[in-house]
């Protein structure tokens, strides 16, 4: 691989696991991993040399939570609590082939690296049909052949379950693939769509192998109550007892956890994705993010799918996640930009088992964001991090880098044919829904 050097950039790097802003300066890459960060020029040569005057560089963003090729269900079911919501998708979602998946993922992928997002967290159908979809892209993913189990089982029911077999045949083709871009997690769908013997026993299949979990988790206060109701305990709780949480686990919204909750969660390790936008516009409610960060939870921050958000733009959660708590414990200080930066970044990438990124340092795999700050809404920069949080936008990014591999640049897929992909999402729609 090449190696290049930005020039008089603004660098969002870290030191002794803390944000350091540089004004001004040079960070090289050499291959896959950043070589040089710095106020002074290097003396090593490099291939090519980019000059990013009014340019700001940051970690890429890491979604830890979303079903990506719903993208071809984007604007269905809209302003409709999750559980009628679930019963408009599911019918769609029966009608998708592996084209449209393939489509769709092209489709998701495309949008998240056009507003800066390397790495993303997939649970969601027919995951075999898009993994070479992902590997192609160059982007990076955990995903998933989620489990559900609406009917009772015995041990010799789950042995033979059609999901189980599937699970094992994921992980065998696909964990560590395209370099280790590709990573294989366990996904158990909900509380409310699985039986406990399914749980219990996918929990320990997934603790033999090693690998990490992602659940939903007390999304809906009907979903919690419900679950107290049926077994005197929460979701969390319940999770727990059977095991789900020996395994590192990947909770989405978990909006209506209680206290104790929080308290397992913690102890456990469990990483809570926060989801503001699909929480805010299903009605789900205010996931207690502020109470969670200062018991020690790890806290991300993921879009959801795009018929719950409607889009998959990171930016936008990161402006939510920065704001919403203060309004909603009337206190500005609650949330800060160093926070939310730290979920979107660091935080998500020890979620998904990558501690080799996230931040800027050298050593660390090369996946950058270049940010256009040269507009009138990001005039005057008094304040980077705030900038980032508070103003900028997904239109800003005019760069994705992975493993040292510019993959958007200037509104341009370098590998990915943006017109196949276009072309192929509107035959999907038309049988999906039929021509219009």
């Amino acid at each position: 691989m090449s190696s290049i050097l930005f020039k008089n950039a603004g660098i969002l790097a870290t030191k002794n696991n803390e944000f350091e802003f540089i004004e001004n300066g040079y960070l090289a890459v050499d291959g896959e991993r950043i070589d040089y960060i710095g106020k002074e020029e290097p003396k090593k040569k490099y291939d090519e040399e980019k000059d990013c005057s009014g340019l700001i560089l940051t970690p890429g963003f890491v979604n830890c939570h979303g079903h990506s090729a719903m993208t071809l269900l984007r604007g269905v079911g809209s302003d409709l609590p999750l559980q009628d919501w679930l019963h408009v998708m599911w019918p769609i979602e029966d009608r998708m082939n592996e084209e449209d998946l393939r489509c769709g993922m092209d489709l998701s992928i495309m949008e998240m690296l056009a507003s800066g997002t390397t790495s993303f967290t997939d649970m969601y159908l027919m995951p075999w049909a898009v993994a070479d979809t992902i590997g192609k892209s160059g982007i990076k993913a955990n995903f998933s052949r989620v489990m559900q189990a609406f009917q009772e089982m015995d041990d010799s029911d789950y042995d033979s379950y059609y999901r189980v077999k599937e699970t094992e045949d994921l992980v065998s083709a696909f964990h560590n693939s395209y370099s280790e871009r590709l990573k294989v997690d366990y996904a158990i769908h909900a509380e409310y769509t699985c039986k406990p013997l399914v749980v219990r026993r996918y929990s320990e299949d997934c603790l033999k192998k090693g690998l990490k979990m992602q659940i939903h988790l007390s999304e809906t206060k009907k979903e919690h109550l419900e679950c107290i109701e049926k077994y005197g305990k929460t979701p969390t709780e319940w999770f727990n007892d059977l095991g789900c949480f020996e395994n590192p686990t990947l909770a989405a919204h978990c909006v209506w956890v209680e206290d104790t909750d929080i308290d397992i969660l913690n102890e456990k390790g469990v990483t809570v994705v926060h989801n503001p936008t699909s929480n805010l516009k299903l009605g789900s409610g205010f996931a207690p993010i502020p109470e969670m960060i200062k018991k020690g939870v790890n806290v991300a921050l993921g879009t959801d799918g795009a018929a719950s958000n409607n889009n998959l733009n990171f930016m936008e959660e990161i402006h939510l996640a920065s704001i919403i708590h203060n309004g909603r414990l009337g206190d500005p200080t609650v949330m800060n930009p160093n926070t939310v930066l730290r979920m979107a970044t660091i935080n998500g990438a020890k979620a998904q088992g990558r501690e080799d990124t996230g931040s800027l340092e050298v050593g660390k795999k090369a996946d950058i964001v270049a940010f256009d700050v040269n507009k009138p809404h990001l005039t005057p920069n008094l304040n980077p991090e705030a900038l980032l949080v508070y103003s900028a936008q997904g239109s800003d990014v005019c760069m994705t880098m992975v493993d040292g591999k510019i993959l958007y640049e200037k509104g341009e897929f370098k590998t990915i044919d943006k017109d196949r992909v276009f072309y192929e999402v509107k035959k999907s729609i038309g049988r999906l829904y039929g021509e219009k």
